[in-house]
């Protein structure tokens, strides 16, 4: 398809009411490629004008805008908070946010393309949609942050002619992907087919026991993806193999179950999801839990003042409770993953290091209902 083509298709699509996602799918192309389509002189109601990095220092410039939306998701959730970027920092690679409202865990090397994307909207009477938007080298959304109403408008447009990308991105643009391949490439052209998944190891192949036992020495929560590298285990197979030691199988309805009890309770949490290239952490009680059904898609939603979170429940295919050994005591997660294996979303009680479990947290899983696996 031609850039003109796409764009005409994917205004069709979007007039329909379908995600940015949801209609680059329906092409057969990424979002990247179809928010890339939309570079140059056109008049289809959304344009996009690509970005140059660092990805940092456009980030740490966000805080002078004021009050944003962050968005970050996954295949099957989407987590968005509103509040200001502060307290960045970090390097090329990765990064952190850790302001009182947008909390962040930053991973630079998967962040290919960036666009600021402009679309006008349905109403004409409203002000067009304003986003920055931000593509892996396979087209898949890492992050986005969209301009609300408290924004500063102005400093949000300066930010972005700051950034803008006069000739195609560069190298430092790029951060980390294929600098060759972006540097001068036509739009749709700035990304690629992502290559087969590797299967995970066979069971056999593990070191169970020295896995268990790892497990059992861990000190800090942030140990576990090591303690997997290590081992060469895939995350759910890890915890099959650490059934009845330090996991358990839940029912699928215990995500609901959790949010309803926790808002009931009025017990805080933090509510994890992640992108190829961020993780975005709500911490604080939720109180508004909706359940959705549209177009054949069951959504689980929290739809809180400065907190939205949106999970699709006919997709859950496994939860989790894992209990992972820290110097502060046990740390209790709850973990959805889809049918495809993909995690959706970690639930945790809220606390700081150097503080213990809450008990409430506690009680609240030790309710959910769990499912017989055998080990």
């Amino acid at each position: 398809m031609t850039d003109q083509e796409i764009r005409e298709r994917f205004r069709a699509l979007r007039a329909e009411g379908r995600r940015h996602k949801d209609a680059a799918e329906a092409l057969g192309i990424s979002e990247g490629e179809a928010i890339a389509a939309h570079v140059g002189e056109h008049d289809d109601g959304l344009h996009a004008t690509r970005l140059r990095g660092p990805w940092l220092d456009l980030l740490q410039a966000l805080e002078w805008c004021g009050p944003v939306l962050a968005l970050t998701r996954n295949t099957s959730t989407v987590h968005e908070k509103t509040g200001v970027y502060k307290k960045l920092s970090g390097g090329e690679k990765m990064g952190l946010a850790l302001g009182e409202d947008i909390d962040l865990r930053l991973f630079f090397g998967n962040w290919h393309a960036g666009f600021a994307v402009s679309e006008a909207a349905n109403d004409p009477a409203l002000p067009p949609s304003t986003s920055l938007q931000f593509f892996d080298a396979h087209g898949v959304a890492v992050h986005k942050i969209f301009a609300r109403p408290a924004t500063d408008r102005a400093a949000f447009q300066a930010l972005i002619e700051a950034h803008a990308a006069a000739q195609p991105i560069e190298a430092d643009g790029a951060e980390g992907a294929d600098s060759a391949e972006a540097a001068g490439a036509e739009p749709q052209a700035l990304f690629r087919a992502p290559e087969p998944a590797k299967p995970p190891r066979p069971d056999a192949e593990i070191d169970q026991p020295g896995l268990v036992e790892a497990w059992r020495a861990m000190q800090d929560t942030h140990e576990f993806f090591g303690l997997l590298r290590r081992f060469e285990v895939e995350r759910q197979q890890s915890f099959r193999m650490a059934i009845d030691a330090f996991t358990e199988r839940a029912d699928t309805g215990a995500l609901r179950e959790m949010l309803y009890d926790a808002a009931f309770e009025g017990t805080p949490i933090m509510v994890f999801v992640g992108s190829p290239g961020c993780i975005q952490i709500h911490s604080g009680p939720v109180q508004r839990i909706e359940p959705m059904a549209m177009r054949g898609m069951r959504w689980l939603n929290v739809l809180d003042p400065g907190f939205n979170l949106h999970l699709r429940e006919d997709l859950v295919e496994t939860v989790w409770i894992v209990r992972k050994p820290t110097s502060d005591g046990i740390v209790t997660s709850v973990e959805a993953f889809d049918r495809e294996g993909g995690l959706m979303a970690m639930f945790f009680g809220v606390r700081k290091p150097g503080q213990a479990e809450s008990e409430s947290w506690r009680r609240l899983v030790a309710k959910l209902p769990r499912l017989e696996v055998a080990a």
